[in-house]
């Protein structure tokens, strides 16, 4: 037998995640006190919308999140018996993936719709009819669709839970958990009622159009005290930045606004950067912000971190992904456990899973 020759071996290190170490969630596991009573509400809710989760329903959500990821060896079954139906009918990648690995981490079954074109919405089925199918079919249902009204309009005819996965330009609540899920692992004392150090929050993009940054806004106003400022940098008129009434939600709740245009003086003060520059209209993307642009020599401070929802563009250059303001890929592997931590809950499988119920 012909022996390989060495020089055309390619090996592998199977090191840690990127920043994992610095990222652990113990520190956030030991801040919360677990209580599984505060997550009962969850087991008959449909997912549509970050204005349905209250603190402590988040911080508990969060916990077990943190619960999976320090040791994710440790729950391989909640699930087992249990199918979901993975609907995606908007291109996605790590949306999709993640919830796809969540499921199988917990030992359940999938079947996937990638194409639209595929199923009987492409012969004129209504949605409802579908969900009338999917009842039969599955145990819960996780959808993507660029039509913004598309998950309310199965809500109503299933009688399992529904995840919204990104519906058009409203909203992507899961994806705006595992955001602050990765902001209360950086800094587990911000979850405190009166943290002695707020942070500043600088999101470039634009609230208005999408709906990774319209979700994270809903859920950081429920705890309005750990930020000392939020700042939004785009490069639109304030009426295009925000729909009507949003920016005034925020305000009620007592956070602290401003709108800028100068990309250069935000991020030099901010501790966390939220950037984004991608929207899904229609049927395809549109690109808003593209003149900012974050790399290492960007004038950050020496502790902030830089996060993304990913996928990203020319607006977050790969030469900050060896750099300690990277926490973009905690952010993507750390959405895995909390994707995790909500289907447990609304299976109705936390009591296999939590030690005080």
């Amino acid at each position: 037998m012909l022996q390989p020759e060495l020089d055309k071996i390619v090996y592998f290190q199977s090191e840690e995640p990127r920043v994992y170490e610095s990222a652990h969630p113990k520190s956030l596991l030991h801040s919360i006190v677990e209580d599984g009573k505060a997550l009962d509400s969850l087991k008959n809710q449909h997912v549509y919308s970050s204005d349905q989760f209250d603190r402590n329903t988040i911080l508990q959500l969060l916990r077990l999140a943190a619960k999976y990821e320090a040791n994710p060896e440790r729950f391989s079954a909640p699930l087992q018996g249990k199918i979901l139906i993975s609907a995606f009918y908007e291109p996605s990648t790590r949306t999709r993936l993640s919830f796809e690995s969540a499921w199988h981490r917990l030992g359940g079954n999938i079947m996937s719709i990638t194409d639209r074109s595929t199923t009987g919405i492409a012969k004129g089925e209504s949605l409802s009819d579908v969900a009338e199918m999917f009842n039969s079919y599955g145990d819960c249902v996780v959808l993507r669709d660029s039509n913004d009204s598309s998950v309310k309009e199965m809500m109503d005819a299933l009688r399992i839970p529904i995840i919204n996965a990104g519906n058009g330009l409203d909203e992507h609540p899961t994806q705006a958990l595992a955001d602050l899920y990765t902001i209360f692992k950086w800094r587990p004392d911000l979850i405190q009622t009166k943290p002695e150090n707020p942070i500043k929050l600088c999101i470039i993009g634009m609230p208005s159009r999408m709906r990774t940054v319209r979700s994270l806004l809903k859920l950081i106003s429920v705890f309005p005290n750990a930020f000392e400022t939020v700042t939004i940098v785009a490069n639109e008129v304030e009426e295009k930045i925000f729909d009507q009434g949003q920016k005034e939600q925020l305000l009620n709740v007592g956070l602290n606004i401003e709108v800028t245009g100068g990309f250069s003086n935000a991020i030099k003060s901010a501790d966390v950067i939220y950037i984004n520059a991608i929207a899904w209209e229609g049927n395809t993307f549109k690109e808003y912000g593209a003149d900012y642009k974050l790399s290492a020599s960007s004038p950050l401070k020496a502790q902030a971190i830089v996060l993304h929802p990913l996928a990203r563009g020319e607006e977050l250059c790969t030469s900050l992904d060896d750099t300690s303001h990277n926490w973009y890929f905690s952010q993507a592997r750390g959405a895995v456990f909390l994707r995790q931590a909500l289907l447990t809950c609304l299976l109705h499988r936390t009591d296999r899973v939590l030690d005080i119920i």
